[in-house]
């Protein structure tokens, strides 16, 4: 693996993809989030705090501008972590930005075990586009807005 960082355009991409909200959300799974796509744990929602930059805050009183690009960076740095240490196959700056997009949507453990990482370490780079493409589906029914960050995620790769 060659980059182990996203690019800022990369993380453009991603807050674009994902939105940025100050106030808790319920997702398109109808999870409860916030900030940029930050999925709140059981212990985060009970406590009503989550840990940002090294600091607790309570995130039912919303969360400033700040808060949200550090909590985002902090999200980032595991996914990141995760991407690289998965992915053996060198790619390109643009194409790990894609991938890390693309794990941060489905999870680290759904991008693990996916035929799209499969063709990546396989360096079938050429199916890529079609392996994002299936990741559309959310509750059995396809999403109109996955389909459309798939797309985003596929010119990326393309870069």
């Amino acid at each position: 693996m060659t980059h182990a960082r996203m690019t800022d355009d990369g993380i453009a991409m991603l807050r674009e993809l994902e939105g940025a909200e100050r106030e808790p959300y319920r997702d398109v799974a109808g999870l409860l989030t916030i900030g940029v796509g930050h999925l709140l744990t059981r212990d985060e929602i009970s406590s009503g705090k989550l840990r940002i930059g090294g600091e607790w805050v309570k995130w039912r009183d919303g969360l400033t501008d700040e808060q949200i690009d550090q909590l985002l960076r902090d999200d980032l740095d595991d996914i990141e972590r995760h991407v690289a240490r998965v992915t053996y196959a060198p790619v390109c700056p643009h194409q790990f930005d894609a991938l890390v997009s693309f794990a941060f949507n489905v999870g680290p453990g759904a991008y693990q075990r996916s035929t799209l990482l499969k063709r990546v370490n396989s360096r079938d780079y050429e199916d890529v586009p079609t392996q994002f493409r299936r990741w559309v589906y959310a509750g059995g029914r396809k999403v109109r807005g996955l389909a459309i960050r798939r797309e985003t995620e596929v010119r990326k790769w393309m870069g």
